[in-house]
Protein backbone atom coordinates (compact mmCIF):
# COMPACT_ATOMS: atom_id res chain seq x y z
CA UNK A 1 0.00 0.00 0.00
CA UNK A 2 1.09 3.46 -1.16
CA UNK A 3 2.14 5.76 1.82
CA UNK A 4 0.21 9.37 2.21
CA UNK A 5 3.08 12.17 2.24
CA UNK A 6 3.82 14.24 5.01
CA UNK A 7 6.00 17.07 5.28
CA UNK A 8 8.15 17.02 7.85
CA UNK A 9 10.17 20.48 9.07
CA UNK A 10 13.50 20.06 10.53
CA UNK A 11 12.98 22.70 13.16
CA UNK A 12 15.77 23.63 14.67
CA UNK A 13 14.93 26.81 16.54
CA UNK A 14 16.42 28.86 14.38
CA UNK A 15 15.70 31.81 11.86
CA UNK A 16 16.10 29.66 8.39
CA UNK A 17 14.37 26.54 9.55
CA UNK A 18 11.46 28.80 10.91
CA UNK A 19 11.39 30.53 7.72
CA UNK A 20 11.22 26.89 5.44
CA UNK A 21 8.57 26.08 7.99
CA UNK A 22 6.30 28.36 7.08
CA UNK A 23 6.84 28.29 3.61
CA UNK A 24 5.89 24.36 3.73
CA UNK A 25 3.11 24.88 5.43
CA UNK A 26 1.44 27.34 3.38
CA UNK A 27 2.79 25.24 0.06
CA UNK A 28 0.90 21.84 1.47
CA UNK A 29 -1.47 23.29 4.66
CA UNK A 30 -0.58 22.40 8.19
CA UNK A 31 -2.75 18.87 8.15
CA UNK A 32 -0.04 17.92 5.64
CA UNK A 33 2.97 18.94 7.77
CA UNK A 34 4.83 18.20 11.26
CA UNK A 35 7.50 20.75 12.89
CA UNK A 36 9.74 18.41 14.43
CA UNK A 37 12.11 18.94 17.06
CA UNK A 38 14.84 16.97 18.42
CA UNK A 39 15.76 18.70 21.78
CA UNK A 40 19.60 18.67 23.19
CA UNK A 41 18.44 19.88 26.86
CA UNK A 42 21.39 22.29 26.47
CA UNK A 43 19.15 24.62 24.19
CA UNK A 44 19.24 28.41 25.72
CA UNK A 45 15.24 28.81 27.03
CA UNK A 46 14.72 32.02 24.86
CA UNK A 47 15.15 29.28 21.78
CA UNK A 48 12.03 27.46 23.00
CA UNK A 49 10.14 31.16 23.25
CA UNK A 50 10.87 31.83 19.06
CA UNK A 51 9.78 28.12 18.27
CA UNK A 52 6.62 28.46 20.58
CA UNK A 53 5.75 31.90 18.72
CA UNK A 54 6.89 30.70 14.78
CA UNK A 55 4.53 27.15 16.07
CA UNK A 56 1.53 29.56 16.89
CA UNK A 57 1.68 31.68 14.18
CA UNK A 58 1.52 28.53 11.57
CA UNK A 59 -1.14 27.03 13.91
CA UNK A 60 0.91 24.15 14.78
CA UNK A 61 2.03 22.27 17.86
CA UNK A 62 5.54 21.07 17.56
CA UNK A 63 6.55 17.14 17.64
CA UNK A 64 9.14 17.01 20.49
CA UNK A 65 11.96 13.82 20.09
CA UNK A 66 14.11 13.79 23.73
CA UNK A 67 17.04 10.91 23.80
CA UNK A 68 17.03 11.81 27.26
CA UNK A 69 20.83 12.45 27.89
CA UNK A 70 23.22 15.73 27.33
CA UNK A 71 25.68 16.10 25.12
CA UNK A 72 27.77 15.86 28.41
CA UNK A 73 26.22 12.47 29.50
CA UNK A 74 27.13 11.26 25.65
CA UNK A 75 30.88 12.00 25.93
CA UNK A 76 30.81 10.05 28.98
CA UNK A 77 28.67 7.29 27.38
CA UNK A 78 31.26 6.75 23.96
CA UNK A 79 34.33 8.00 26.30
CA UNK A 80 35.11 10.58 23.30
CA UNK A 81 34.87 14.19 23.75
CA UNK A 82 33.23 15.88 21.23
CA UNK A 83 35.14 18.09 19.02
CA UNK A 84 34.81 21.15 16.35
CA UNK A 85 35.75 17.92 14.20
CA UNK A 86 33.60 15.38 15.16
CA UNK A 87 30.51 15.62 17.61
CA UNK A 88 28.54 12.61 18.92
CA UNK A 89 25.75 14.43 20.30
CA UNK A 90 24.72 15.35 17.20
CA UNK A 91 24.66 11.82 16.01
CA UNK A 92 22.78 10.66 18.56
CA UNK A 93 20.66 13.46 19.94
CA UNK A 94 19.36 14.88 16.95
CA UNK A 95 20.38 12.44 13.91
CA UNK A 96 19.25 9.21 15.61
CA UNK A 97 16.24 10.35 17.07
CA UNK A 98 15.34 11.34 13.68
CA UNK A 99 15.98 8.26 11.86
CA UNK A 100 13.78 6.63 14.63
CA UNK A 101 10.96 9.28 13.99
CA UNK A 102 10.94 8.52 10.26
CA UNK A 103 10.70 4.99 10.55
CA UNK A 104 7.80 5.61 13.57
CA UNK A 105 5.90 7.38 10.37
CA UNK A 106 6.44 4.76 8.06
CA UNK A 107 5.59 1.77 10.19
CA UNK A 108 3.07 2.80 12.94
CA UNK A 109 1.08 6.10 10.34
CA UNK A 110 1.35 4.55 6.95
CA UNK A 111 2.84 7.97 6.10
CA UNK A 112 6.15 8.55 3.65
CA UNK A 113 7.82 11.81 5.14
CA UNK A 114 9.93 14.72 3.17
CA UNK A 115 12.29 16.33 5.11
CA UNK A 116 12.73 20.20 5.06
CA UNK A 117 15.92 21.70 5.97
CA UNK A 118 16.88 25.67 6.09
CA UNK A 119 19.82 25.75 4.56
CA UNK A 120 20.86 28.19 2.14
CA UNK A 121 22.79 28.69 -0.83
CA UNK A 122 26.44 29.40 0.86
CA UNK A 123 26.09 26.09 2.31
CA UNK A 124 25.16 23.42 -0.57
CA UNK A 125 28.39 21.00 0.71
CA UNK A 126 25.37 20.32 4.00
CA UNK A 127 22.89 19.97 1.64
CA UNK A 128 24.77 17.16 -0.20
CA UNK A 129 26.00 15.48 2.93
CA UNK A 130 22.22 15.21 4.03
CA UNK A 131 20.88 14.33 0.46
CA UNK A 132 23.58 11.48 0.67
CA UNK A 133 22.92 10.57 4.39
CA UNK A 134 19.22 9.87 4.28
CA UNK A 135 19.43 7.93 0.85
CA UNK A 136 21.60 5.51 2.92
CA UNK A 137 21.04 5.14 6.23
CA UNK A 138 17.43 4.97 7.16
CA UNK A 139 15.77 1.21 5.79
CA UNK A 140 14.87 3.21 2.78
CA UNK A 141 15.41 6.55 1.26
CA UNK A 142 13.92 9.60 2.97
CA UNK A 143 13.54 12.68 0.61
CA UNK A 144 15.30 15.84 1.45
CA UNK A 145 14.51 19.08 0.96
CA UNK A 146 16.02 22.75 0.63
CA UNK A 147 13.59 25.61 -0.48
CA UNK A 148 16.00 28.68 -0.08
CA UNK A 149 18.57 26.48 -2.41
CA UNK A 150 15.59 25.18 -4.79
CA UNK A 151 13.41 28.09 -5.24
CA UNK A 152 14.82 31.61 -4.41
CA UNK A 153 17.52 33.02 -6.81
CA UNK A 154 19.37 35.02 -4.19
CA UNK A 155 19.48 34.93 -0.14
CA UNK A 156 17.23 35.91 1.18
CA UNK A 157 17.26 38.28 4.38
CA UNK A 158 14.53 35.47 6.41
CA UNK A 159 15.65 37.53 9.92
CA UNK A 160 13.93 40.39 8.85
CA UNK A 161 10.99 39.01 7.38
CA UNK A 162 10.27 37.06 10.46
CA UNK A 163 10.55 40.25 12.69
CA UNK A 164 8.92 42.99 10.84
CA UNK A 165 6.56 40.70 8.72
CA UNK A 166 5.50 38.21 11.29
CA UNK A 167 6.30 40.32 14.35
CA UNK A 168 8.29 37.82 16.36
CA UNK A 169 11.75 38.66 17.81
CA UNK A 170 13.85 36.38 17.05
CA UNK A 171 16.21 34.21 19.90
CA UNK A 172 18.46 35.87 22.05
CA UNK A 173 21.35 34.67 21.24
CA UNK A 174 21.12 36.29 17.38
CA UNK A 175 20.67 39.72 19.29
CA UNK A 176 23.99 38.94 21.31
CA UNK A 177 25.79 38.32 18.22
CA UNK A 178 25.48 34.22 17.82
CA UNK A 179 25.98 33.19 13.73
CA UNK A 180 23.75 30.39 14.87
CA UNK A 181 21.28 29.57 18.46
CA UNK A 182 22.94 25.73 19.06
CA UNK A 183 22.47 24.17 22.25
CA UNK A 184 22.63 27.81 24.12
CA UNK A 185 25.97 28.77 22.56
CA UNK A 186 27.82 25.32 23.92
CA UNK A 187 27.74 23.83 20.80
CA UNK A 188 31.55 21.46 20.54
CA UNK A 189 32.00 22.35 16.91
CA UNK A 190 31.45 26.29 16.81
CA UNK A 191 34.97 26.61 16.77
CA UNK A 192 37.76 29.60 17.95
CA UNK A 193 35.98 32.35 17.13
CA UNK A 194 32.58 31.16 18.60
CA UNK A 195 33.99 30.43 21.53
CA UNK A 196 35.99 34.15 22.06
CA UNK A 197 32.23 35.01 21.44
CA UNK A 198 31.01 32.98 23.97
CA UNK A 199 33.68 34.11 26.31
CA UNK A 200 33.19 37.77 25.68
CA UNK A 201 29.35 37.56 26.09
CA UNK A 202 28.64 34.79 28.91
CA UNK A 203 32.08 34.32 30.36
CA UNK A 204 30.22 31.78 33.07
CA UNK A 205 28.66 29.74 30.41
CA UNK A 206 32.48 29.41 29.05
CA UNK A 207 33.68 28.28 31.97
CA UNK A 208 31.12 25.63 32.59
CA UNK A 209 32.49 24.23 29.50
CA UNK A 210 35.67 24.59 30.54
CA UNK A 211 34.85 22.72 33.43
CA UNK A 212 33.10 19.97 31.62
CA UNK A 213 36.73 19.76 29.51
CA UNK A 214 38.82 19.73 32.45
CA UNK A 215 36.66 16.89 34.33
CA UNK A 216 36.53 14.66 31.54
CA UNK A 217 39.65 14.67 30.75
CA UNK A 218 40.98 14.15 34.38
CA UNK A 219 38.00 11.41 34.41
CA UNK A 220 39.69 9.22 31.03
CA UNK A 221 43.02 10.36 31.70
CA UNK A 222 43.23 11.58 28.03
CA UNK A 223 44.47 14.51 26.52
CA UNK A 224 41.64 15.50 24.32
CA UNK A 225 39.67 19.12 23.88
CA UNK A 226 37.19 20.34 22.21
CA UNK A 227 39.11 23.14 20.39
CA UNK A 228 41.92 22.39 18.07
CA UNK A 229 44.89 24.17 17.20
CA UNK A 230 45.66 24.50 13.34
CA UNK A 231 47.66 21.69 13.07
CA UNK A 232 45.29 19.33 14.65
CA UNK A 233 46.59 19.47 18.26
CA UNK A 234 44.51 19.20 21.22
CA UNK A 235 43.68 22.91 22.71
CA UNK A 236 41.68 23.25 25.77
CA UNK A 237 39.67 25.84 26.85
CA UNK A 238 41.61 26.67 29.69
CA UNK A 239 44.38 27.35 27.43
CA UNK A 240 42.07 28.94 25.56
CA UNK A 241 40.84 31.44 27.91
CA UNK A 242 44.18 32.07 29.32
CA UNK A 243 45.40 33.25 26.02
CA UNK A 244 42.42 35.80 25.29
CA UNK A 245 42.83 37.05 29.01
CA UNK A 246 46.62 37.54 27.99
CA UNK A 247 46.30 39.12 24.29
CA UNK A 248 42.42 40.00 24.74
CA UNK A 249 39.40 38.78 23.63
CA UNK A 250 39.00 41.10 20.72
CA UNK A 251 42.13 39.68 19.13
CA UNK A 252 40.53 36.55 18.63
CA UNK A 253 36.81 37.72 17.47
CA UNK A 254 37.33 38.25 14.30
CA UNK A 255 39.27 34.65 13.23
CA UNK A 256 37.78 32.56 10.91
CA UNK A 257 36.82 29.21 11.61
CA UNK A 258 36.77 26.58 9.40
CA UNK A 259 34.05 24.47 11.24
CA UNK A 260 30.07 24.31 10.78
CA UNK A 261 27.52 23.78 13.52
CA UNK A 262 25.82 20.64 13.73
CA UNK A 263 23.39 19.70 10.52
CA UNK A 264 20.71 20.27 13.19
CA UNK A 265 21.43 23.95 13.20
CA UNK A 266 20.06 27.00 10.80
Amino acid sequence: MARTPVHVSMFSGGASSAFVAHHMVQTYGKENCILFFTNTLWEHEDNYRFMHEVADYLGMEITYRTDGRTPEQVFYDYRYMGNSRLAKCSEELKVRQTVIFLEELRDEHGLEPILYFGIGRHEQHRAENLRNFYAHVPVEPVETRFPLITLFQEEIDVKKIIQEEWGIRLPLMYELGFSHANCGGRCVRGGLQHYAHLYKTWPDVYREQEEMEENFRRYFDKDVSILKTRNGKPFTLREYRELMEREGVQKFLTQPDDTVPCVCTV
